[in-house]
């Protein structure tokens, strides 16, 4: 009996490991976790979606573009500070992504931006969409739609009460 347990234990674990790695996806060098976009309210023209992109190369790459059917558009954006101001901008270059480093992009900070959407984005759907890298090329995405208060329970205060967006890290 003990034996039977310890298999369905090892076999479970398995599985839990299995679909945790499901969700995320590799292009060359660079890794890219758990894509996701924020759901909408009904007849919203936008979304978001996040996701960290890992290079485990020697050398930068770029993320320049991105496409998806269900987007008159896709972009590259940045949310940052402006003294007391949010202010969000297109990366008209793109984003670099550090040799041997990772950009996060969260609500809040750096962020694929889908724009003039065809329908409402909820919960539990996954909307494919495709991301070009310079140097990697490009790669087909499955973003899960969650919702925006369990996202919301992701981003950070920092010590003055603005927003700590997303970040880059270097080195590893």
């Amino acid at each position: 009996m003990k034996r039977i347990a310890l298999l369905l234990s090892a076999a479970i674990l398995g599985l839990s490991a299995a679909a945790a790695s499901a969700h995320d996806f590799k292009l060359g060098s660079l890794e890219i976790e758990h894509p996701y976009a924020r759901a909408t309210p009904p007849n919203a023209p936008v979304s978001g979606g996040y996701m960290t992109i890992r290079n485990t190369g020697a050398e930068a790459d770029r993320l320049i573009a991105g496409e998806a059917t269900f987007a008159d558009r896709v972009e590259i954006h940045e949310m940052a500070m402006d003294g007391e101001v949010m202010k969000m901008r297109q990366l008209a270059d793109g984003l670099e992504i550090p040799a041997g480093g990772e950009v996060v992009l969260k609500p809040g900070g750096y962020h694929v931006m889908f724009i003039g959407i065809d329908s409402q984005f909820k919960v539990g759907e996954i909307r494919k969409a495709k991301l070009t890298f310079e140097k990697a090329g490009a790669i087909e995405l499955e973003f899960q739609v969650e919702d925006i208060r369990a996202m919301q329970n992701n981003m950070k205060m920092d010590g003055t009460g603005k927003m700590n967006h997303g970040t880059m890290k270097q080195g590893g």
